[in-house]
């Protein structure tokens, strides 16, 4: 390969354009890679019985050796949540701020890899030599603190992630966003813009974490009863909101769920919550104080079956029932999909007789969007005055509209890339095309099995899911092929054998007769007689049912 083939800079997502979740972003100029974030998603409804979603790293692993670092701008889940199944395959230095290793370092104790991962501290003065490339940071607003944008400076110019982002001139921790670094990095050009999208259609700008706090206590202090909070784990400034009202209204505050309890923990011991002595009590402990001095701040803000929240809405949670007159504030968003999840715990509050806060932001009051609105948008735009720009971290009307912005506040529509994940943006020479695609896709979690469930065996799940399952078992004589025993149908969520015995007699005597056709032609092959007998009885099934259980032959000789 040629000098002028290789030294060309592309830019790429493994995952996090045209959907929420899963980032993972590539920078390679040469024979250096630099990957930005390594997130997780939840699965979608068809992916039955899987635990979450990662990119496939196949281009990562096919090129590990140029591979100098993964870069994490903040800790949601969507962020790093893919960090311990990357890391197995792929072990690379980690670089991440303070609360955000913190996180980190969490979820690689518990998959056994915290001794094998090279981990350094960042903040937004730092600067990295990573192989051709430099990069350096600047500090962000977000729901999370110790939130950074990332900036490449690679030969062909420079290249900067904006990381989630929103602009909060009141932040609650005051950690501002350093729009002066912002501003200087435009100024000294930057090449290509990769900006977050997730609010690009909604207009104005979004309101600011402090606006939260002032409604959280305002709720506290009519109810009459306990409080209970539903948030992100992650969203620590939330977190203290609920501990600053609970403090002025002096009640007590109980952590519920096992993401909640470790994030406090770990955020509480880093110096990001400010945790006043005697506050925090066990849940075993709130029985016997009076209702209107309790808090209780819990996981379930999406309605997760297994969530604290769920459990108490639905009596079944060990140690707390949520009572009549108590009020419970959803402080959250539902993310896409999950709308129907939120309404059913909703329901069932209510039921309850329990006073529920919910919705978005501006009818509640209580949530603000960790993501910036239109103007904060373009506001970025305008800092960075990229020559190139590329929408991501959101769904595809989401990247066309900030497409749309980026051309109102004046970047030609050519130089704007709206990209799928695995499609690659070249540049060389200050020029910009649409490059060959590199592998990407979904890699499933299933337990403990990291890519082992396919497409295959999705299929055939779904196929057991809506039709069921017979199992049909015959014992063939070696000698001369006749049925020695069976056939035996078993249905299993196919139809109730003792009301359908008529239909399973004629499924009987179908693969009896197909077996003897086939031992008469003189057809002896398993896979054959297996195909044969599917065929028939499929036939059979779909003609008096209209359905299409799997159906599964075990052909044993003796």
């Amino acid at each position: 390969m040629s000098k002028k083939n290789i030294d060309k800079l592309s830019i790429f997502a493994l995952g996090g354009v045209g959907e929420i979740g899963k980032n993972m972003y590539v920078v390679q100029y040469a024979n250096d890679i630099v990957v930005i974030d390594s997130g997780l998603k939840f699965p979608e409804e068809d992916m039955l019985g899987i635990d979450i979603v990662i990119p496939d790293i196949s281009y990562l692993t096919e090129n590990r050796d140029k591979v100098r670092a993964i870069l994490i701008t903040h800790g949601h889940e969507d962020h790093i949540g893919g960090l311990p199944y990357v890391l197995k395959i792929l072990n690379v230095p980690i670089y991440a701020t303070k609360l955000t290793m913190g996180l980190i370092e969490s979820k690689l104790k518990e998959a056994n890899l915290l001794g094998d991962t090279k981990r350094y501290l960042i903040n937004g003065d730092s600067e990295l030599q990573l192989g051709c490339m430099k990069a350096s940071f600047f500090r962000t607003n977000h729901s999370i603190p110790d939130s950074v944008g990332v900036c490449l400076a690679t030969p062909e110019g420079n290249v900067v992630h904006t990381g989630d982002f929103k602009f909060d001139q009141t932040p609650v921790n005051d950690q501002y966003a350093d729009l002066h670094r912002m501003a200087e990095l435009g100024s000294k050009g930057v090449l290509a813009l990769l900006s977050d999208s997730t609010n690009a259609e909604r207009p104005g700008y979004t309101g600011s974490e402090r606006n939260v706090g002032k409604e959280l206590e305002e709720v506290f202090r009519k109810a009459k009863q306990r409080v209970i909070v539903a948030t992100f784990a992650s969203n620590v400034h939330r977190v203290q909101q609920v501990i600053d009202a609970a403090e002025v209204t002096r009640r007590k505050v109980t952590v519920i769920g096992r993401s909640m309890v470790n994030v406090v923990a770990i955020a509480s011991e880093l110096g990001y919550l400010n945790i006043p002595d005697g506050i925090l009590i066990e849940p075993e402990e709130v029985n016997k104080l009076a209702a209107d001095r309790v808090a209780i701040l819990c996981t379930g803000s999406q309605g997760e079956p297994m969530s604290a929240l769920t459990r108490m809405a639905r009596s079944t949670h060990r140690k707390i029932d949520i009572l009549p007159g108590d009020t419970v504030i959803i402080a959250a968003t539902p993310i896409p999909g999950n709308e129907r999840y939120v309404g059913r715990t909703v329901d069932e509050l209510f039921r309850i007789g329990a006073n529920v806060i919910y919705g978005p932001g501006s009818v509640s009051g209580v949530h603000v969007s960790g993501h910036g609105s239109q103007e904060e948008l373009k506001l970025m735009l305008n800092l960075m005055k990229p020559k190139f720009f590329i929408p991501i971290h959101g769904e595809y009307r989401m990247l066309r509209q900030h497409a749309l912005l980026a051309e109102a506040v004046g970047i030609d529509r050519e130089d704007i890339f709206i990209v799928e994940n695995g499609d690659t943006v070249e540049i060389q020479g200050g020029v910009a095309r649409r490059g060959s695609k590199v592998a990407s896709g979904n890699t499933l979690i299933d337990g403990l099995g990291v890519g082992d469930v396919g497409n295959i065996v999705l299929r055939d799940r779904k196929l057991l899911s809506q039709d069921g399952i017979l199992v049909v078992v015959v014992t063939l004589s070696k000698q001369d092929g006749a049925i020695l025993s069976g056939p035996d149908i078993i249905s299993r969520g196919f139809v109730y054998v003792r009301e359908s015995e008529g239909l399973l007699d004629e499924a009987n005597r179908i693969v009896t007769n197909t077996l003897n056709r086939l031992m008469v032609e003189n057809v002896n092959e398993w896979a054959s007689l297996k195909t044969q007998v599917k065929d028939a009885l499929g036939r059979f099934l779909y003609e008096q049912t209209r359905r299409r259980p799997m159906i599964l032959p075990i052909i044993m000789e003796v």
